[in-house]
């Protein structure tokens, strides 16, 4: 129990609001994605929740507990980032940079290598 007398926490510089964290995790969603139709199912699978769910976070309606941000996080490096640059450790996004760009350089060697 803290008395009532002395300092008072200090409170955080930025706040930040449910609504706006939901955006941030709808936009990194949607650069995760792009314009692909199958994203919300994709999210059902990473994650285990309702089509429903999955439609809120992309849209930015809804936003991740916990537990459903750490598994987007396993497997969505947009996701990722976002979630260090929120925490404004913009050193650490630099990995999950650096993640998707060796994912778009493989996939880019391997349609090189149908073509050819």
């Amino acid at each position: 129990m803290f008395s009532k007398k002395g300092n008072s926490f200090p409170v955080g510089r930025d706040t930040l609001t449910d609504t706006e964290f939901a955006q941030v995790i709808s936009s990194a969603l949607k650069v995760e994605f792009g314009s692909a139709r199958n994203s919300a199912k994709i999210i059902m699978q990473w994650t285990g929740v309702s089509q429903r769910t999955a439609k809120n976070w992309l849209s930015g309606a809804n936003s991740p507990n916990g537990v459903h941000l750490i598994l987007l996080a396993r497997e969505s490096n947009a996701v990722l980032k976002a979630m260090m640059l929120l925490a404004e450790r913009p050193e650490m996004s630099l990995g999950a940079s650096l993640f998707s760009l060796r994912r778009l350089l493989t996939e880019t060697m391997a349609a090189l290598d149908q073509v050819i």
